[in-house]
């Protein structure tokens, strides 16, 4: 009833809310695109985005489907790969930045490997900054993290807005240096956080620095300054610094896939796990059902 590559395109536009970074991120034409998203409206009797000129968004029965597509596609993959009796194996290495520590990429990672037993899947999580170096060394096949600044690699898993998180019971002194809590050179977060006040003029120190996401929100649930976060991977006891605070803006941040040198033996597996990722982008910054330890 609905056509796999129909629901692929859905994806990916319920993904980066844009038709034009759906047809790049398919290789499409955003005529295409359009065309994919209409007919599949049509196969549904439902409208599946409320769209204008300016921004893309979801109904409530896009937001229905999104579960049911990557439903379906799941199992058209696994028919495919069991009649045509493709079965994946070799080493991939994998890495994923500190954010996606507290997400349901576990989940999708465990997954993958029920689906590939075959595959040796080694994870690698570290800053955004240093897997990118890591990737260009050759030393990772496929990287999960930030986009850094003037960077035009890497396919978009979902676009967010960076914003100053710390305690509730914080209180910033405007007349004091901004307390920051940041990860180390060469951290993406960090150099947006840093340039955006010396953008406002703002005196800040540095309060705590770590490695760990878990180091840093331990960190700023003991109040001890404020941490640059993606809206939607806030994590639990810490809230949004208030506007009254008076901290500059610091704008959007892109989470991207890129893939490295093209290694025949992982290029089959980075290809499988891009796709299972892309698929479950809009739940992947979710947090888990359970507690990671």
């Amino acid at each position: 009833m609905y056509d796999p590559s129909h629901l692929r395109t859905f994806l990916s536009v319920a993904q980066t809310l844009s038709f034009t970074q759906a047809a790049r991120r398919l290789g499409l034409r955003q005529s295409t695109v359009s065309q994919h998203v209409r007919r599949l409206e049509d196969a549904t009797g439902r409208q599946l985005f409320d769209r204008d000129t300016h921004s893309v968004e979801l109904t409530e029965d896009g937001e229905a489907m999104l579960g049911f597509a990557r439903r379906i596609l799941e199992v058209h993959e696994q028919a495919t790969a069991f009649f045509t009796g493709t079965r994946l194996g070799g080493r991939l290495r994998f890495g994923a930045s500190e954010d996606f520590v507290l997400t349901r990429l576990p989940e999708i990672l465990e997954g993958f490997r029920h689906d590939h037993p075959e595959v040796d899947l080694e994870l690698t999580v570290e800053l955004s900054g240093t897997l990118h170096e890591q990737l260009a060394a050759g030393k990772l096949d496929l990287v999960l993290a930030k986009r850094r600044p003037q960077d035009p690699q890497g396919e978009p898993v979902w676009r967010d807005r960076l914003v100053w998180i710390g305690a509730e019971r914080l209180r910033l002194d405007p007349d004091r240096p901004v307390p920051l809590i940041v990860y180390p050179p060469p951290g993406i977060t960090r150099a947006l956080a840093l340039d955006a006040l010396q953008r406002q003029g703002r005196e800040w120190r540095v309060a705590c620095t770590s490695g760990s996401l878990n180091g840093l929100i331990a960190a700023a649930r003991a109040g001890l300054g404020v941490m640059a976060h993606s809206r939607g991977l806030i994590p639990p006891g810490l809230v949004r610094v208030p506007e009254r605070a008076g901290l500059p803006e610091l704008g959007r941040v892109d989470f991207v896939l890129v893939h490295g040198r093209r290694h025949p033996s992982a290029q089959g597996a980075a290809d499988a796990l891009a796709s299972a990722i892309l698929a479950s982008g809009d739940r992947l910054h979710r947090p888990p059902r359970t507690g990671l330890g």
